[in-house]
């Protein structure tokens, strides 16, 4: 989650909903046969009541399964208040899933919630209705859409057959799955997702990247430092067994560009030394030790000719990739700098997996990296 802020494209975060209904369309990982949704007011100024919610299967855009929808309460209620600065759970609903499914969770706010908590880049479209739509079968009132996650901060299944523990996916943008198609369900933890599921293995696949997310630097627009959100976005995930963490490059990329470039998103602007990057992951995973949870880390893979590369940059990356691969401080590496790297250049993308920016890959890029893991190294 993410503070109300502007963002690279245009969401209703800051403006918050007022006698509106949204509907966000997401993909669950594990089957089961109950759920529950968790909602976030970690950022809101104030308490957040929620006049009601429903969960369902999807349909088109917008549109839902009618026979399979089903409110959702907290303590027996539907209407029910997030005090500011806290997350709440709603109760166990049956309502059965399977790997790879895909459901709407809709909420309606009757009176105004002030700024939204948020997910600023979903690659998924969202929608928003005025008036109470909540139960509405079509999707003819939804007139207007975004392409980010309001609230919504998880979806936890229970029940169905045994499965492994589940595996967060901690990163920035390159998990978030940047450069990938809008409504495919096409970045990486989606890839590896489905890898499970073909192999008969399906389990719990969160993806938890935040577009521009840096180990060591908190900011407005690109989330808090991954080492402060360690605790909330890994360890206080329920049924979770191992993380893989893969971060480095918004914090060796953005000591790069000055803060008179056009990329004004990138504030506050540190300069960021390679050791502090390093010792950023020796936090994170003293914190997953601690939890017991198995910790894989990801070496960070290439950015040239982007404005992210330079001299100093690219020495600092292979500083960084060199500690990866030998510390013997992770219980297993992803080398995914050499599976998605150029074989002719080694400052940048293999060409057929780039996405056009030189930083974020597309579709087969992300299914390259998906398909580069040793499933047993997942634990």
């Amino acid at each position: 989650m993410q503070r109300p802020s502007e963002s690279f494209a245009p969401n209703w975060s800051q403006e918050g909903f007022a006698s509106q209904t949204v509907r966000q369309v997401l993909r669950v990982t594990a089957g089961g046969d109950a759920v529950r949704i968790r909602l976030s007011n970690v950022y809101g100024t104030g308490p957040l009541t929620i006049t009601g919610a429903t969960i369902a299967a999807c349909a088109d855009g917008a549109a839902i399964q009618e026979a399979t929808l089903r409110h959702l309460t907290v303590d027996g209620k539907r209407t029910f208040t997030i005090a500011a600065g806290a997350e709440l759970a709603s109760d166990l609903t049956p309502f059965r899933t399977a790997p790879l499914d895909k459901v709407t969770i809709t909420f309606y706010a009757a009176e105004p919630t002030g700024p939204a908590t948020f997910h600023a880049q979903a690659l998924a479209t969202n929608y928003r209705a005025d008036g109470d739509h909540r139960d509405d079968a079509d999707g003819t009132a939804f007139a207007e859409t975004s392409q980010s996650w309001y609230y919504l901060s998880g979806l936890d299944v229970t029940g169905g057959p045994v499965r492994p523990a589940g595996v967060v996916l901690f990163g920035d943008s390159l998990t978030e799955g940047v450069g990938s198609a809008l409504d495919a369900d096409r970045r990486y933890p989606d890839a590896l997702a489905e890898r499970l599921a073909s192999a008969g293995r399906p389990r719990a696949v969160l993806n938890q990247g935040i577009g521009g997310n840096r180990v060591t630097v908190d900011s407005a627009w690109l989330g808090d430092s991954a080492v402060s959100r360690f605790r909330r976005d890994v360890l206080g995930q329920p049924g979770v067994g191992t993380v893989v963490i893969l971060l480095g490059i918004n914090d060796i990329g953005i000591s790069e560009v000055a803060e008179a470039s056009p990329f004004p998103t990138f504030a506050p602007y540190a300069e960021v030394s390679s050791g502090e990057v390093i010792a950023g992951f020796r936090d994170m995973i003293q914190q997953a030790r601690t939890a017991r949870l198995r910790v894989v880390g990801a070496t960070v893979m290439p950015a040239g000719p982007s404005a992210f590369s330079t001299a100093r940059s690219e020495a600092k990356r292979a500083a960084i990739n060199a500690w990866i691969r030998t510390s013997g401080e992770y219980d297993a590496v992803i080398d995914f700098d050499r599976v998605v790297g150029s074989p002719e250049d080694a400052f940048r993308l293999d060409p057929a997996f780039d996405s056009g920016d030189h930083l974020h890959l597309n579709d087969a890029g992300y299914r390259a990296m998906a398909d580069a893991i040793d499933l047993s190294d997942l634990g």
